[in-house]
């Protein structure tokens, strides 16, 4: 009797419970407060002048492993989904990730050596005393050119196809209604660290807008899944939580330094979002000329 089917039986048939990847979400923000947070802690226990400026520092070896893990734990992740996604946008998206931190790596590398000779990130760059010590003028534009690299090109090939890849995983994350499914403790535990790193993400990587679109995309594909019948499952729960409490977070932030007329003129937008090493490098240099 046991061997025989539920619809032989008259028992209806027990849908799967859907798994947390555990194992992928801890190495994901494992390596991401290590490689990618832990990065400006580095640059403070082991400054980049402990090495030679004509080589990479402890804190670029960070960045380099990052640049490999990252694509790979978001490959594993996307191993995982229960749709099938479209292999050439997910392969667009990984060389992406791969090329935007590699050019961030190269340009942040050299904005941390000019660091050493009294450059202020909450200055632009013609701005900045040492460079109105520059005899030849045309020099700043190809420090421009640098921070542009850094802050712009850099940043957009990171982090747009980054939450691409983590939205394509989302709309895979749904499972019936009926199917019965219980939020694990091991994602309560990383939900904090988690939010707190899609924070470090929106601020230092000024994305603010990418991420507002990513979560609404969310929203909107939760709507549409519940008109079906479909709710996020666990892995789904974990990253729209994990966004919702980010973007609590980056509110507090802006909260918190509203009123920094310093760090108005270095965002003069409408959007004011003070990156963490700005106002670190600020402060940090205010009390130590006081």
């Amino acid at each position: 009797m046991s061997s025989r089917p539920a619809a032989c039986t008259g028992e209806k048939p027990t849908l799967p419970k859907p798994r947390f990847h555990t194992h992928i979400w801890v190495c994901f923000t494992i390596q991401s407060w290590l490689l990618d947070v832990g990065r400006p802690v580095i640059m403070l226990l082991l400054p980049a002048d402990w090495f030679p400026l004509n080589r990479p520092g402890a804190a670029e070896f960070l960045h380099l492993i990052y640049n490999i893990s990252t694509p790979l734990l978001l490959l594993k992740l996307l191993e995982r989904s229960s749709r099938t996604l479209p292999l050439l946008a997910v392969h667009l998206c990984i060389i992406a990730v791969v090329m935007g931190t590699s050019i961030h790596l190269v340009a942040d590398s050299i904005t941390q050596r000019l660091q050493l000779i009294s450059f202020q990130l909450h200055l632009s760059v013609k701005d900045n005393p040492i460079m109105m010590d520059l005899k030849l003028v045309s020099l700043i534009d190809a420090f421009e050119l640098l921070c542009y690299y850094d802050d712009t090109l850099g940043h957009f090939l990171w982090y747009v196809p980054l939450f691409l890849v983590l939205l394509f995983f989302f709309s895979g994350c749904f499972h019936h209604r009926k199917q019965e499914a219980v939020f694990p403790t091991a994602a309560w535990m990383l939900l904090a660290p988690s939010a707190a790193h899609y924070w470090y993400l929106i601020t230092e990587g000024q994305t603010f807008i990418l991420f507002v679109f990513t979560f609404f995309a969310m929203m909107a594909t939760v709507m549409h899944q519940r008109r079906q019948g479909f709710v996020p499952d666990n892995n789904g729960l974990f990253l729209f939580y994990s966004f919702s409490a980010a973007l609590v977070l980056v509110v507090l932030w802006v909260i918190g330094l509203w009123n920094d007329n310093v760090l108005r003129k270095k965002h003069p937008g409408v959007i004011y979002i003070p990156q963490p090493r700005v106002v670190f490098n600020l402060h940090h240099l205010q009390h130590r000329q006081t």
